[in-house]
């Protein structure tokens, strides 16, 4: 199994929702951690310094056979449910 992110945008989700999608996926065995974001900010040691992506609210941390499967788990996700906006991405080994 791989590792992969799912960074979930800030348009959608209850608190009870959560608690019924990251029990499922604990379930499943895939549940890797996670955790809503709050403010930060973005440091630079040229000083260019960005803003932060501040569209982005929490993320999940799962495993899962590929990219397919990863989508499939997503099923239940309260932000993706209400109709918003998730990445998925593949934390690759170095």
């Amino acid at each position: 199994m791989k590792d992969y992110i799912i960074l979930m945008h800030s348009d959608g989700g209850n608190t009870n929702d959560w608690i019924i999608y990251i029990a499922k996926l604990n379930q499943l065995g895939v549940f890797q951690g996670g955790s809503s974001m709050g403010g930060g900010a973005c440091i630079s040691k040229t000083g260019k310094v960005k803003e932060i992506t501040k569209h982005l609210s929490g993320y999940i941390r799962i495993k899962a056979n590929n990219i397919e499967h990863a989508q499939e788990l997503i099923r239940g996700n309260p932000t993706f449910e209400a109709g918003g906006t998730i990445e998925i991405r593949e934390l690759t080994q170095d």
